[in-house]
């Protein structure tokens, strides 16, 4: 028996077969032409093709996967038609005089890297599907089609890596799951087999080798484990596994739909946290009762230029509409430290951490502020809507961001355009500053939300982007949970309510702690609801 160890993306247990995932094999090859405007032509009939094929993927996939992460696939059609993945093509063709297949190659290849080398988790998983629209004109350019496993058995499916496409296509009877070299847990991929309820395990590396291929294993999604020619101890505690993992399954459907509330009668409101419009499906399929953290910088990320009004309005009206009143709580801009965007031109800092960041960036442009309150604004008019803003640590920031709002509620005002001017202000709880007058500053919010990820590097002085001081940053330290508790009270103390959006929120070791607090809002992970909705019932 042989066991690989990698990162499990989607749990489950399958035993089955092992095959490789074949596809269609063609070398990209720097190829001279001369008649540039020709291959430009055949880029653009090209590109065409490639859109008609993520317009019908986009349709066939929504009730297989959901409507919106098939949404996926109309973003990968976009990109198609934006100027930061088009220009550097068509410019390369013509200057380099080389053909669309290298070029196509070549800049996908650096648009991939560019995500890949960001600061920002979600941003740097971005770069598969980069590839993946890349990889589909090459394709059609070629001639050729990736060819989906034809297996007549189900199989479990392994390769280096699957891309966004080839994952949604799989046949859920043919394939028992998933097994690749590399990947990212919060990729489409990774996102894709848990909707589909494929187990999944990445990153196995160069051990899970094609040798391998025509071997029975076994695998364990949760832990990540995959057994080759397993032994049948592997096998018999495998199986038990399964069924506690069914009747675990049949345990959590029990509080779906139902309020999260302790034995003693103490009420919670239980939300998500969303990185971008494509995820709201999983947030409805998790039960959730809101969501009280829509990162909205993801529209600033990987781009030539700032969004405009109109495209933020399009993605907070949308994901508030699909929301169908539970409250959205859009954090606005928190751009600088770990996520870095050239466009912004922000000065080069000894520590970003500390320097030009999130609220700050708002204040010092607030024609760039107003421009996404707008949108936000005009998104009210159609559910449930709350502004947040992040990393305040004084008062005056705070009145400063205030009265910018106000302005752009004038604005909105007399130009006669809808908005509900009551949608509610708060401040996410980021900093030690905050947190100690956060008696002051509970004065001038309608709401709290402690964002302790960064209130806990900041308190322990602990770079959390720093795998080498890791073992330093003890996020169940005293004076963390101090500072949760002082923001709780004087919170309540002010007429208003307080949550937790980071990390912390979804620690079994701290649940309780934080029922005890008085807690108002957890807001984790679309997956963690279920499970911390029973262990709230528990106590």
């Amino acid at each position: 028996m042989i066991t690989l160890t990698g990162k499990g993306v989607s749990n489950g247990i399958a035993v089955g077969r092992l095959v490789f995932f074949e596809r269609a094999s063609f070398v990209v090859e720097k190829k001279a032409i001369s008649d540039t405007a020709g291959e430009i032509q055949r880029f653009y009939a090209a590109k065409y093709t490639a859109s008609e094929q993520l317009d019908e993927l986009a349709n066939t996939m929504t009730e297989k996967i959901g409507k919106e992460n098939a949404l996926l696939f109309e973003i990968h059609r976009m990109m198609l038609d934006d100027s930061d993945y088009l220009d550097p093509i068509l410019k390369m063709i013509e200057t380099q005089r080389v053909c669309a297949e290298y070029a196509v190659h070549e800049c996908g290849k650096r648009l991939a890297q560019d995500f890949a080398e960001m600061d920002d988790g979600y941003m740097r998983e971005r770069a598969a599907d980069v590839d993946d629209v890349s990889k589909r004109i090459i394709a059609v350019l070629a001639g050729t089609q990736q060819t989906i496993t034809a297996e007549d058995d189900p199989v479990i499916l392994a390769s280096n890596d699957f891309s966004p496409s080839e994952t949604a296509q799989f046949d859920r009877t043919k394939v028992l799951a998933l097994v690749a070299q590399q990947g990212a847990a919060n990729s489409h991929t990774a996102i894709f087999a848990r909707t589909m309820g494929i187990p999944a395990i990445i990153g196995l590396g160069v051990s899970l080798a094609p040798g391998l291929g025509g071997k029975q294993v076994a695998l364990d999604g949760e832990a990540g484990v995959l057994y080759v020619e397993p032994d049948p101890d592997i096998l018999e505690g495998l199986e038990k596994k399964r069924e506690q993992i069914l009747q675990e399954q049949q345990e959590l459907e029990q509080y779906r739909g139902k309020p999260t509330i302790t034995k003693s009668g103490q009420r919670i409101k239980l939300f998500a946290n969303i990185g971008s419009v494509t995820d709201v499906e999983a947030v409805l399929a998790s039960d959730a009762e809101g969501i009280g953290l829509f990162r909205s910088e993801f529209l600033y990320l990987g781009r030539e230029d700032y969004p405009s009004e109109d495209i933020q309005y399009e993605s907070y009206r949308k994901v508030v509409e699909d929301m169908k009143g539970k409250q959205v709580i859009i954090r606005t801009l928190d751009i600088g430290a770990d996520k870095q965007v050239d466009y912004f031109h922000l000065p080069t800092e000894e520590n970003p951490a500390l320097g030009m960041r999130a609220i700050r960036i708002c204040l010092t442009r607030p024609q760039l502020f107003a421009t996404q309150l707008r949108a936000i604004y005009r998104a009210s008019a159609y559910g449930n809507t709350a502004i947040m803003f992040p990393m305040i640590s004084d008062l005056a920031e705070l009145r400063r961001a205030k009265h910018i709002a106000g302005q752009v509620r004038d604005e909105l005002t007399a130009e006669k355009i809808p908005f509900n001017p009551e949608t509610p202000i708060g401040i996410m709880i980021e900093t030690p500053a905050s947190a100690v007058i956060s008696d002051l500053l509970a004065q001038e919010s309608d709401f709290f939300s402690i964002g302790t990820n960064d209130l806990t590097q900041y308190t322990l002085a602990v770079d959390r982007q720093n795998e080498s001081i890791r073992e330093f940053c003890d996020t169940h330290h005293e004076a963390i949970v101090r500072l949760i508790r002082m923001t709780v009270e004087n919170a309540h103390k002010a007429g208003i309510w307080v949550g937790i959006c980071g990390m912390l929120g979804a620690d079994p070791a701290l649940t309780q702690t934080f029922v005890a607090m008085g807690m108002d809002e957890l807001s984790v992970e679309p997956s963690y609801i279920l499970s911390l909705r029973r262990r709230i019932a528990a106590i």
